[in-house]
């Protein structure tokens, strides 16, 4: 097994020679059959700095025999990143059970229910392959790029197009999942699909700890501060900031919690967790979700929050917020309505009032997500020298690197400042 040096200086395994044989040739058999023979593979990775956060992306390319013909197939793997990190082993493998489980367990009831009702199936990678032991957890994936599907620039805010496909995709993930509850109306999804219960912040190290997801997100928090004061004229904003950093968990709770009214969420549905297919004018034509990494069972407003403030410029969300969100309502109702079901379960009112409801989700994430949207590769940090001992400076440099950005990055000042605007406005920020 390869291993490298990490900042420590004690040697362990790199995420890419977790991968065994045996692995390969179980993706193998699921998509081509078990007549599918292994004859070779290797790795071959292909992301950059700043596109892997929770876990590591690399690929593995397959020849195969099948019958007297040879083929070749890529395979998408994402990895144990491997990090000297004890505090955050379970939240590494909470997240990697989620998104496997998701993939080959949920999805092919949810697709059933699409299908049931005409619809087009989730756009969602095929998953061949997973692996949930500790510290070597890993899923096997279809490989999108040969469809034409790509990243789109994190740096850059979507525009109108791009967003609303997001929205739709998002729209006919959570009304799949509601005609898939409505056959088991006594027992609630995450009771039957477990992994769908336990929450990230609820993972890892104790709320104490100085490594704990509680002590990240306080972090993230006071960087804010920082950065309204060098801007200046932002007391509301700073005093309001101030307010929320003890009970940043128990907001969690609530507002990602079972609501009133519960689908199954996407959790992370950022700009850096989709890829896009064009046509020949370069128009967005089809969007497809990726990293389910934080699915859970919480209100439809949360995915929309977290999509619309981490991903959208602000002189691009504002004017047309009412647009994606009726968007997003149409795709949702006309899903339900396929398949017959009540299209009055969720009223457009009713969304367009748990989204303001669910705000708060939306400003404690670009908090911590739209700095590191705009910086430059070169300058995210370092995550795979990780380590118990070291995530305290690294989010020291980390916070630095964010206030430089207010004067040599264009796109930092206006992209943090309209979501506080916008919130002071809308009486969130009091």
């Amino acid at each position: 097994m390869d291993e490298k040096e990490s900042a420590n200086g004690v040697a362990g395994p790199t995420p890419q020679s977790l991968i065994t044989e045996e692995d390969v040739a179980a993706a193998l058999r699921k998509d081509k059959g078990p007549g599918a023979r292994l004859t070779s593979w290797s790795v071959v990775d292909f992301t950059k700095k700043g596109d892997n956060y929770a876990c590591v992306v690399s690929s593995v390319a397959v020849r195969y025999a099948r019958g007297s013909e040879d083929g070749e197939v890529v395979y998408v793997v994402k990895l144990n990143p491997c990090r000297k990190m004890e505090s955050f082993r379970e939240f590494t493998h909470g997240v990697f059970e989620k998104e496997c489980k998701f993939y080959l367990k949920l999805v092919p009831e949810l697709n059933r229910k699409l299908e049931n009702a005409g619809q087009t199936l989730l756009r969602v990678p095929r998953c061949f392959h997973g692996c949930l032991e500790h510290d070597r957890e890993m899923i096997f994936l279809e490989d999108l790029r040969p469809r034409g599907f790509k990243m789109f620039d994190r740096k850059k805010g979507l525009d109108v197009a791009h967003a609303t496909l997001i929205l739709q995709e998002l729209a006919r993930l959570h009304s799949a999942s509601v005609l898939l509850q409505a056959e088991t109306p006594d027992e609630d999804l995450a009771e039957i699909y477990s992994f769908l219960k336990p929450d990230w912040f609820e993972l890892g190290a104790p709320a104490d700890s100085p490594n704990s997801i509680a002590t990240l997100f306080d972090g993230y928090l006071q960087n804010a501060i920082e950065i309204l004061k060098a801007v200046g004229g932002y007391a509301r904003a700073i005093a309001w900031v101030e307010s929320i950093r003890p009970h940043v968990i128990d907001i969690f709770k609530t507002k990602l919690g079972k609501a009133s009214f519960s689908v199954v969420c996407h959790g992370d549905c950022w700009n850096n967790n989709v890829l896009f297919r064009y046509d020949a004018e370069g128009n967005p034509v089809e969007v497809m979700l990726l990293d389910l990494q934080l699915c859970r069972r919480a209100s439809p407003a949360t995915d929309l929050n977290y999509l619309l403030y981490t991903s959208i410029t602000g002189d691009v969300r504002k004017p047309n917020l009412k647009k994606f969100l009726s968007s997003y309502y149409a795709a949702f109702a006309s899903v339900l309505e396929a398949a017959g079901a009540d299209i009055n379960i969720l009223s457009e009112q009713e969304l367009s009032k748990a989204f303001r409801e669910h705000n708060i989700i939306a400003a404690i994430f670009s908090m911590m997500i739209v700095p590191i949207v705009v910086m430059e590769s070169d300058d995210v940090p370092e995550l795979s020298t990780l380590t118990d001992d070291n995530l305290s400076e690294i989010m020291d440099e980390f916070k630095g690197k964010a206030l430089k950005m207010l004067d040599s990055n264009p796109m930092m000042r206006p992209r943090f400042l309209s979501m506080f605007d916008e919130f002071m406005e809308t009486g969130l920020i009091p």
